[in-house]
């Protein structure tokens, strides 16, 4: 394994969204991460399988319900340094897989928990998504136009910013104290407390006097002229994010426009009609046509690029952004390391398809898997 969390030993019970984004994280940084799920029907080692999350570990069958399946996930979390669950609040503990049956094997063990609400508070049991834990966090109403109802980010700022992201950061955080003090601790990442974390700077420019509580009037949420999207001449856009004086200078003189002739770039009351006065400029030329009247500038203007076309973005391209393994195009590993990079060691397995292989590698013998496989705990279809 390479990656500068080489020989850091990762149980993961497995879920779904954040919680395998953050192993995804920690195993492309050298982690040995143990995949534990429910295992598919007739799942095969080396089957193609679609979850692009689930890349760079195994996947290992085992029963959770099954007492042997339990004591087998209790006897492996000896030796490791961190635990993942995804679990509603409870859950783990009513399995007899909680951090304190896992701490009391192993105390330097780093027990990460991945929900939404947290694992307290009047919300802990109940259901949601990324779009509700955003909501409760003030960052939804946040993104949006002026005039219209906030728009839902995908599910980065919840799920995988503020959840997943957040998540692989606590455990490794808590692994580097476990090492100084040789005692472990529960990592509570809730999503609604990464998304909240995420709008730090918005509270500081609320504590300044200097946020308008008006969705799309800001200069980060589309209120301003030079922050914004604009469609070009062939119906594609372009991304305009020319904060700073002299690279808004230079934007507007590319643009063929006369400095001397425009209002202040800060004067939020002539925002919109800038605003305007761009779009109409911008609808002249094609996207490509304005990128290479951009290029080499600092006027901070870049093409919005569908998914496929930023593949093949010469930028991309040169620092290898986007991989394609086996012919499944992928983000790269994130992010880079000069002495010990990070890799995708192997592709995503159908769940269960590597039992075998797995328990192995963490010092089974064929003897002890067998036994398992034979008392049922390894949760197989006949």
């Amino acid at each position: 394994m390479s990656g500068p969390l080489s020989g850091v030993k990762v149980i993961e019970l497995a879920g779904i969204g954040p919680s395998p984004y953050a192993c995804m994280l920690l195993a492309d940084a050298g982690a040995d991460v143990l995949r534990i799920e429910r295992p598919s029907p007739g799942a095969k080692a080396g089957d193609p399988w679609w979850d692009l999350l689930t890349r760079s570990r195994p996947s290992v069958g085992i029963d959770l319900k099954h007492d042997a399946g339990r004591a087998l996930v209790l006897d492996l979390a000896e030796q490791a340094d961190i635990l993942i669950e995804g679990f509603r609040p409870g859950v783990a503990e009513r399995l007899g897989l909680g951090p304190e049956e896992c701490g009391a094997r192993n105390q330097r063990l780093v027990y990460g928990r991945m929900t939404g609400w947290g694992q307290d508070g009047p919300l802990a049991e109940v259901a949601g998504h990324d779009i509700d834990y955003i909501s409760m966090a003030g960052a939804l109403w946040s993104i949006g136009r002026a005039g219209e109802r906030p728009v839902p980010p995908l599910n980065l700022v919840g799920d995988f910013g503020g959840g997943g992201m957040l998540l692989a950061f606590g455990v490794v955080a808590a692994v580097l104290a476990a090492r100084t003090s040789g005692l472990g601790q529960v990592v509570d990442a809730a999503m609604v407390d990464g998304a909240a974390s995420l709008m730090t700077m918005f509270f500081a420019f609320d504590a300044l006097g200097t946020l308008n509580h008006e969705r799309g009037t800001n200069m980060l949420d589309t209120g301003a002229h030079f922050y914004e999207v604009y469609e070009t001449a062939d119906g594609a856009y372009l991304g305009v994010g020319a904060i700073e004086r002299k690279f808004y200078e230079q934007l507007v003189e590319l643009m063929g426009l006369e400095r001397a002739e425009l209002p202040d770039q800060m004067d939020q009351a002539h925002w919109p009609e800038m605003k305007e006065r761009f779009a109409a400029v911008f609808a002249t030329r094609t996207r490509d046509e304005w990128m290479a009247v951009f290029e080499g500038s600092d006027a901070c203007v870049a093409p919005v690029l569908t998914m496929h076309e930023a593949k093949d973005h010469p930028h991309n391209r040169a620092r290898g952004t986007f991989v394609e393994p086996g012919g499944v195009l992928q983000p790269a590993p994130a992010p880079r390391f000069s002495r010990t990079p990070g890799a995708i060691t192997r592709p995503p397995s159908p769940p269960g398809s590597n039992t075998d292989e797995g328990l192995a590698g963490w010092g089974l013998s064929e003897d002890a898997i067998e036994a398992l496989r034979d008392a049922g705990a390894l949760g197989e279809t006949p």
